[in-house]
């Protein structure tokens, strides 16, 4: 009986940790990144970075994201999740540091350092939660991508004040967000101690089915989700600098972003929520890109405060929602696990890759005219094209 009582106890002791450790990856996935956006000017000025390059900053962890992919469920396959987290953690927490040394070469190597890390906790998160919580996987999805995006937000916001309000600088601002890392890194080499019974396999995440690849149906996934990535880190990137234009401060237009993002919160939680109860999504797809294209108009358009602000609430409305759909249409459009996993390298591979395009042609765009009128209308053009293939791609069909 006691020793009944002691395993029940260490079983329920390592749920609760191993929460927590969830909890603290979903923390690491995006500041990282959405922390760099309100302060690219003083980057910028700092290293002497052009635009284009600026962008490339911001595009090159997506870059990574697509090429490791498929290599981070073999790495887990070999090491454990456990570890192998640990492993990605390290690498973040080592590009951060690195990252803050100020010339580009040292910039760009711990951006991809940084890359590498957060890519093994986006393929191992999901993994581990259905595999230590398969009975309250939903549950557990939303706890993660919540708090993902609740500490995204709060990275946008408290860049500038930290680098201007507390004297750190944009070094020490970035820096700030290896604590967490820290954090999270001695969690999960506790919880590896606790690595209970032997791991389940992980699915590759590269296809191993050409029929996805052949379907129509996919390809209309792939590059929804591919293009809404592709707003998403436009907007982390270049929406200070755009409200900066238009007469707001820097720190304004970074607690702005965070705005946005806060904004997106509930849509991130219950739109696959709403997407499951119905057999057709178009109808959301529809609504989702309407509000991307009047947010960026607004942008485009609006001079006055008031209008910037509605515009920033439906783009962040937009983007909280797009994203969750995109993942929902995985499950949704396929039959069987197996066909899903497939769907989801697809998806992921061709996407972060067309993501990565974003910030540095938006990029490019700006320093070829010297002005935000034609990004923005690209992002308008990008925002049709979003609401287009998230319309076919909400069809009752299967892949």
């Amino acid at each position: 009986m006691e020793l009944l009582k002691s395993n029940t106890y260490s079983k329920s002791t390592y749920n609760i940790w191993l929460i927590i450790g969830i909890v603290l990856i979903a923390f690491n996935l995006r500041p990282a990144i959405t922390s760099v956006g309100p302060l690219v000017g003083m980057i910028q000025k700092d290293v002497g970075l052009a635009h284009w390059s600026a962008g490339l900053l911001m595009s090159l962890p997506l870059i990574v994201f697509a090429i490791m992919s498929p290599i981070v469920p073999k790495l887990a396959n070999r090491l454990t999740n456990e570890t192998a987290l640990v492993v990605g953690l390290i690498s973040l927490l080592l590009g951060i540091v690195i990252r803050s040394i100020p010339m580009a070469f040292f910039l760009f190597s711990g951006t991809l350092f940084i890359g590498v890390g957060i890519a093994i906790g986006n393929v191992l998160l999901p993994a581990i939660a259905k595999d230590k919580f398969p009975d309250q996987f939903g549950l557990m999805t939303s706890v993660y991508s919540t708090s993902m995006g609740l500490v995204a937000s709060l990275a946008s916001g408290v860049s500038v004040p930290l680098a201007v309000g507390m004297n750190l600088g944009w070094k020490g601002a970035l820096n700030v967000w290896g604590i967490p890392a820290v954090a999270a890194i001695l969690v999960w080499i506790f919880l590896s101690k606790f690595n209970q019974g032997k791991q389940k396999e992980i699915r590759k995440v590269t296809p191993s089915s050409n029929h996805i690849w052949r379907s129509p149906l996919a390809w209309q996934i792939a590059i929804f989700m591919g293009f809404q990535s592709f707003l998403f880190y436009v907007t982390i990137s270049w929406l200070p600098e755009i409200l900066h234009s238009h007469g707001l401060s820097m720190e304004t237009a970074g607690w702005l972003l965070s705005f946005s993002q806060i904004v997106g919160l509930p849509a991130s939680f219950f739109i696959p929520v709403i997407a499951g109860r119905y057999r057709s999504q178009v109808w959301i797809s529809f609504v989702l890109g309407i509000c991307s294209i009047i947010g960026y108009g607004g942008l485009l358009l609006g001079s006055s405060y008031p209008i910037l602000i509605v515009s920033i609430i439906i783009i962040g409305i937009a983007l909280g929602g797009t994203f969750p759909l995109a993942l929902s249409y995985i499950g949704l459009r396929s039959k069987s696990a197996g066909e899903a996993a497939d769907l989801s390298g697809m998806a992921q591979s061709t996407g972060y890759i067309l993501a990565a395009v974003g910030p540095l042609f938006i990029g490019f765009l700006y320093d070829f005219t010297h002005m935000w009128m034609i990004p923005l209308i690209t992002l308008i053009i990008i925002s049709f094209i979003v609401m287009l293939f998230g319309m076919m791609s909400g069809r009752d069909k299967y892949v």
